[in-house]
């Protein structure tokens, strides 16, 4: 499919690229992972779901990512959530299902709890989170960093590894560890007041599915479904995980009451 030139939206001086597809509701918005755009597979296997099933689309790169200015040193959850939810609330209305990959799993979830401080919780009528990577700093980075990283942080403010998804290793500074604590959500029921359907696989080596169920023990109020794919990674970009990507997506929307979105 030809990609659509991005159109731009400023925050702070920041130009953040996003596209959006009419089309009714309930709408889906993409939120992707760390270091990932808004071109990668799962994002455009939605964005061809949404044309054939006629729904509303929405996705956008945070700052440093993809087609949006800003360096990724400076980014942040704190600020990655503040830009999602300006492009939601602004180029989305209705009810939306907000699907969210790795780090987009934790900003989904940071995301409604924002609009349910708002009064706009209603907003949100279901969550997707492929392999969720919540309070993914606190919980998963730190605790694996050798000395001579601490000391990196410590000394110049950040430190790099290797990445296999890219050739420009990932960057963790210690603002983004920081902030991390400000936004954690594995503190405390989680009150989404909506289904939350989880896809994680279980040979994930970057998000365990150990975490995934750590997620599930917080969400103990709400409809929730975890499906486990044995020989999944944590791309799940494989064709039948995008399959699955389009069942999951497809039950959860037609068990919504569409209503027409005006956009």
């Amino acid at each position: 499919m030809t990609q659509t030139p991005p159109e731009f939206l400023e925050l702070k001086g920041i130009n953040i690229a996003l596209r959006k597809r009419a089309g009714a509701n309930p709408g889906i918005v993409w939120l992707g992972g760390y270091c990932s755009d808004m071109l990668g597979s799962k994002a455009n296997f939605l964005d061809e779901w949404a044309t054939e099933h006629g729904r509303a689309f929405l996705r956008h790169d945070y700052s440093g990512h993809g087609e949006s200015g800003g360096e990724f040193r400076d980014g942040t959850i704190s600020l990655w959530l503040e830009q999602s939810l300006a492009v939601f609330r602004q180029f989305s209305s209705g009810p939306q299902i907000v699907v969210g990959s790795s780090m987009g799993g934790w900003i989904a979830l940071r995301l409604l709890a924002e609009l349910q401080r708002l009064g706009e919780g209603g907003r949100i009528a279901g969550l997707v989170l492929i392999a969720p990577a919540p309070d993914f700093t606190s919980e998963l980075v730190e605790p694996k960093l050798t000395n001579d990283q601490r000391r990196q942080i410590a000394d110049r403010g950040y430190m790099e590894e290797p990445s296999d998804y890219s050739d420009q290793p990932y960057i963790y500074t210690r603002a983004l560890l920081e902030d991390g604590k400000d936004n954690q959500v594995l503190k405390g029921v989680i009150q989404t007041d909506c289904p939350v359907h989880i896809l994680q696989g279980m040979q994930d080596e970057d998000v365990p599915y150990s975490h995934a169920m750590k997620l599930v023990d917080h969400l103990p109020v709400d409809d929730v479904t975890i499906t486990l794919v044995r020989d999944g990674d944590h791309r799940l970009s494989r064709p039948q995980d995008l399959e699955l990507l389009g069942r999951t997506v497809s039950s959860m929307a037609d068990n919504i009451k569409t209503i027409p979105s005006i956009q």
